[in-house]
C-alpha cells in the first residue's frame, strides 16, 4: 500500500512554521494577569485557531524603554528566529518612554522614535516581517496624553516603512480597563483589560501573519549571515 507523502515540518492550516518574538514591557509580559494569558496569549491563541503554527516566543520585560529593547532585541531574536520558515518580531513599548522621573522622561519622544525606525530597519534587513503595537493608556491622564501622542508619531514612522501599527489608546473609553486599571496598580489590567486589549490587537495580527510576503520567508543563508547592523 503507498504511504501519503509526508507533510513538511510544521504544516497545519497555513502549512507555514510561524516564528514570532513579542518585544516590549510589562504589558507585553502580561503582568497583573492572574490567568497568565495576557494579551499575547490570547491572539496566539487566536492564531492558532486560524490554523497558523505559530511558535511566539514573548520577550517582555518589566520597566523596559523603547532605548532598553534596542540594545537587546536583535541578538535575542536572532537566537530564536531559525529553523523555521516564516519569522515575525512583534515591537509593543512607548509606556515607559514617557514616564517621568526627575522632571523629565525617560526617553525623549524624538529618541524613541529614532530607535523605533531603526529596530524595523534592522528587521526588515534580517528578512524578518514587523508589527508595531503603541502603548496603552494608564490612570494618570497627564501620562496616557503623554502616551498618545507618542503613538501618532510611531505611526508615521511605521507608515513611511508600510508596517502595520495598531493604536490601543481608545482604551482609556474602555470601561473594563479604566476599572482594572484603577483597581490595581494605576497601570496593569487584569485579565479581562488584557482580553480588551487583545481585542484591538488581533485582527491586525491575524491580516499580518497571512500576509506574511514570500519574500519575506528564511533566506538559503544559515543565520549567522543576516546581515548586521
Amino acid at each position: 500500500m503507498m504511504m501519503p507523502p509526508p507533510e513538511e515540518p510544521g504544516a497545519t492550516g497555513s502549512r507555514c512554521d510561524l516564528r514570532v518574538c513579542f518585544f516590549g514591557d510589562s504589558f507585553t509580559a502580561g503582568v497583573g494577569d492572574p490567568s497568565g494569558v495576557g494579551w499575547v496569549g490570547h491572539v496566539a491563541a487566536a492564531a492558532r485557531a486560524q490554523g497558523h503554527d505559530l511558535t511566539v516566543y514573548n520577550m517582555g520585560v518589566r520597566r523596559d524603554t523603547s532605548l532598553d529593547v534596542a540594545q537587546r532585541w536583535l541578538p535575542e531574536a536572532r537566537v530564536r528566529l531559525k529553523d523555521g520558515q516564516a519569522f515575525g518580531v512583534v515591537f509593543a513599548l512607548g509606556t515607559n518612554d514617557v514616564d517621568m522621573q526627575l522632571g523629565q522622561v525617560r526617553v525623549p519622544p524624538g529618541r524613541s522614535l529614532a530607535l523605533l525606525a531603526a529596530m524595523l530597519d534592522d528587521a526588515h534587513a534580517a528578512r524578518w516581517h514587523t508589527l508595531v503595537v503603541g502603548p496603552p493608556p494608564v490612570l494618570d491622564r497627564q501620562a496616557s496624553k503623554r502616551a498618545a501622542d507618542l503613538a501618532a508619531a510611531m505611526a508615521q514612522v511605521c507608515t513611511t516603512r508600510s508596517v502595520p501599527f495598531v493604536d490601543v489608546t481608545a482604551l482609556s473609553a474602555d470601561p473594563v480597563w479604566s476599572q482594572e486599571i484603577a483597581a490595581g496598580d494605576a497601570y496593569h489590567p487584569f485579565a479581562a483589560g488584557y482580553a480588551r486589549l487583545a481585542a484591538l490587537v488581533e485582527p491586525v495580527l491575524l491580516r499580518w501573519l497571512a500576509g506574511m510576503p514570500a519574500d519575506l520567508m528564511k533566506p538559503t543563508d544559515p543565520p549567522q549571515s543576516i546581515p548586521r547592523s
